[in-house]
């Protein structure tokens, strides 16, 4: 059985603002996370819009 606290701790991980690109700290990282579904920061998403490869 899975404690609250440690659902907490999981969850908390999950939005450390941390981009899973380029692996820097960024206060977009969690408002695109929102978004998009993905943890990734405002100029990652930038660069994937314009080149997707």
């Amino acid at each position: 059985m899975i404690k609250d606290t440690d659902y907490k701790e999981e969850n908390l991980k999950e939005l450390d603002d941390v981009c899973d690109e380029c692996k820097e700290k960024d206060e977009s990282v969690s408002q695109n996370l929102i978004l998009t579904g993905f943890k990734i920061c405002k100029s990652c998403r930038v660069s994937k819009t314009i080149f997707p490869i």
